[in-house]
């Protein structure tokens, strides 16, 4: 079982966020990985419902805001319709995953959780006009 550390950064390498998770498997799909990511951070969003949302991917919905969401009223929020965004959200780019120093490429490469315990999400916003 491994503790691994989800971490939010900007392209730069800032963290922005992060938070631990106990008890993973060693060995995971990268798929499966940002969905037990998605899962967790809708689950602490549900614990206490909020206008407001830090996760990976965008609720339906709502507004991007610095370092989060807002959503027009404060509701629950369904993992499994965010984990689907975050998987199509990494199909088109829409964030970079790195375990370690590696880039992950592709949802269904195995990754190995005892060797590198960190898990990075790079957001990436498309340029106006390019």
């Amino acid at each position: 079982m491994a503790l691994v550390t989800f971490r939010d950064e900007t392209a730069t390498g800032r963290a922005l966020d992060e938070f631990t998770l106990p008890g993973l498997p060693g060995q995971i799909s990268a798929r499966e990985l940002v969905r037990l990511r998605v899962r967790e951070e809708v689950a602490r969003h549900n614990a206490a419902p909020s206008h407001r949302f830090r996760g990976l991917v965008r609720p339906s919905d709502a507004e991007a805001e610095l370092n989060g969401y807002r959503m027009s009223t404060a509701r629950r929020l369904d993992w499994e319709r965010q984990a689907d965004a975050a998987e199509a959200a990494f199909a088109r780019n829409g964030f970079i995953l790195l375990v370690g120093e590696r880039q992950i490429d592709d949802l269904d490469e195995e990754i190995d959780l005892t060797r590198d315990p960190v898990v990075s999400f790079i957001k990436l916003v498309p340029l106006v006009g390019g």
